[in-house]
């Protein structure tokens, strides 16, 4: 475990709090964009949003080197997930690019007490976090896509276009959830 830049734990104590705030506004931005063939349920993705959010904090924090893998896994899953509500690729680069305005807006204050030099650093990691969550979403929807068109070349859980298995949906994000919680607790038996 790494010792954490105080502009770090100012970040992860700035999205915790406002994490709530964020998958609510991020719920209502995604419901507005929802059309009605969607088998998602909303509080199925605000669960995953939350998630999101969840790893983010984790990837500030100083745990940041055991939360990167789970990063990769959970915005590689949202992107999956968006293959399976029928977006197509550049909406789900849409809508893991509203994550920035979300950080952008919830943390600008907490951006604005930094020093500048520390404030711009943050913002650049907090940059690249997205941006590699981007990446790994589309890589998702992608491998989903691929699935869903040659069955058997993927090794991850089916994915099906014209229905979701909401069921199979929470074991999947159980398992994510287990994952994070896991080096979450570890930590804490260690402090």
């Amino acid at each position: 475990m790494r010792a954490s830049h105080p502009s770090l734990v100012v970040a992860s104590r700035a999205i915790s709090a406002q994490r709530d705030a964020m998958v609510v506004r991020w719920g209502d931005w995604l419901g507005e964009r929802t059309t009605g063939s969607n088998g998602v349920a909303r509080p199925l993705m605000e669960r995953q949003v939350r998630l999101v959010l969840d790893v983010l904090i984790t990837l500030v924090g100083p745990l940041r080197r055991e939360a990167k893998p789970i990063w990769g896994q959970v915005t590689e899953h949202y992107g999956r997930l968006a293959a399976a509500r029928g977006l197509a690729a550049g909406e789900v680069v849409e809508e893991m690019q509203y994550l920035r305005e979300l950080l952008i807006r919830h943390l600008a204050p907490a951006l604005a007490a930094l020093r500048p030099r520390q404030g711009m650093a943050l913002l650049l990691r907090l940059n690249r976090l997205v941006d590699r969550g981007v990446a790994m979403a589309v890589v998702g929807y992608t491998d989903a896509l691929v699935q869903a068109l040659l069955p058997g070349t993927h090794d991850g859980p089916p994915v099906e276009h014209h229905g979701v298995d909401p069921k199979q949906l929470r074991r999947e994000l159980d398992g994510l959830e287990r994952s994070l919680s896991t080096i979450t607790k570890a930590r804490a038996n260690n402090s």
